[in-house]
């Protein structure tokens, strides 16, 4: 039994910046790999960023130079350092985790940028 349990949502100014955390907890044995998706109102969830247990890491090209991805294996965590935060930034974000395999959802952090 998993839980992902996302933190650091906001409300925020443009030009702002977040960071979002992403803890696991449970019976967690192997860390396949950790992203983030965000979903906008109206729209289809997208990949935003992830690492690989190599620490390889891929971007959506929307927030390529803005956000940071980077994981702690040790602490079971993810986090997403958000920098230059844009009005079209704002949706819910979630973490997702494939853990001995298994992918796992976290449920939503809401991340709002006013211009």
């Amino acid at each position: 039994q998993v839980q992902l349990v996302e933190s650091g949502g906001g409300l925020v100014q443009a030009g702002g910046s977040l960071r979002l955390s992403c803890a696991a907890s449970g019976n967690i044995g192997t860390i396949n790999g950790m992203g983030w998706y965000r979903q906008a109102p109206g729209k289809q969830r997208e990949l935003v960023a992830d690492i690989g247990r190599d620490g390889s890491t891929r971007y959506v090209d929307a927030v390529k130079g803005r956000f940071t991805i980077s994981s702690d294996n040790a602490k079971n965590s993810v986090f997403l350092q958000m920098n230059n935060l844009k009005p079209e930034d704002t949706a819910v974000y979630y973490c997702y985790a494939v853990l001995n395999l298994i992918g796992h959802w976290g449920q939503g952090t809401q991340v709002t940028v006013s211009s």
